[in-house]
């Protein structure tokens, strides 16, 4: 299964190619973006069914829906972490039914995950997407959260690399490719310019933290405040019979 969900995201990779974009008078949200999604929206539960095995294929509905939810917004051409919350609960559903295991974790994370964060970076990058409810520099990131988490968890008892190393732009570019913090700052430097400090000022603060497991710590907290906690983000969630929800009784 880790195979195919990785041979589901290059089918996405693919479509991002076939899909040049638009010449158009506004430099953000190219319009391009809606013909790739409408492929998507048009081919998503066949990509999810050929996941999934057959005696499951009632789950395919469901579970393509966050599949669709997390490559961003077709109508405002934007991405955010409410997006990336949507993939999250797309590889939870593939849990709870059994097509990913426990064992798997690992994998879900540096080789699936990964491979989405490539695929939406593309994405960003190709049709200029737009930051979905930016907080701007007051943010952690415009687009991603997810990836600081897990990518801080990886440089736990690192030996040599401390949280003060991430902004030393020598160590980012010789390391990035074996850890996803560091590839997402590298993706932040070369979308944005100016002085780190300025455009990225919450992870400046995060340098300046003594360890990665304390980081992971505050970003996990920080991560259910901004995101898990906040209306904006949260009203466009979809639950359904995988991930049900309950009323509180007052």
């Amino acid at each position: 299964p880790i195979e195919k969900l990785v041979a589901l995201l290059n089918t996405l990779d693919r479509w991002i190619d076939e899909t040049p974009p638009v010449d158009q008078p506004s430099r953000f949200g190219n319009k391009a973006f809606r013909t790739w999604y409408a492929k998507l929206d048009q081919e998503a539960e066949k990509l999810v069914a050929a996941v999934i095995p057959k005696h499951l294929a009632d789950a395919a509905p469901e579970v393509a829906l966050y599949l669709k939810e997390s490559v961003g917004n077709s109508t405002r051409i934007d991405y955010g972490t409410g997006h990336e919350a949507a993939f999250a609960a797309f590889l939870c559903c593939l849990c709870k039914i059994g097509v990913l295991r426990v064992d798997d974790q690992m994998a879900i994370v540096f080789k699936v995950f990964n491979r989405y964060l490539e695929v939406m970076r593309k994405l960003q990058k190709t049709y200029r997407m737009e930051p979905a409810g930016s907080q701007g520099v007051w943010g952690l990131d415009d687009f991603q959260f997810l990836p600081f988490i897990w990518g801080s968890s990886q440089l736990i008892d690192h030996p040599n690399l401390e949280p003060r190393h991430f902004v030393d732009e020598k160590v980012v570019n010789e390391n990035h490719k074996d850890f996803m913090f560091l590839e997402c700052i590298l993706f932040i430097t070369e979308m944005k310019t100016g002085p780190f400090a300025e455009h990225s000022n919450q992870l400046w603060n995060i340098s300046a933290v003594p360890s990665w497991s304390k980081v992971n710590q505050g970003l996990i907290r920080m991560y259910k405040a901004e995101c898990l906690e906040k209306f904006p983000v949260i009203q466009h969630f979809k639950f359904g019979s995988l991930l049900p929800i309950q009323p509180v009784t007052s």
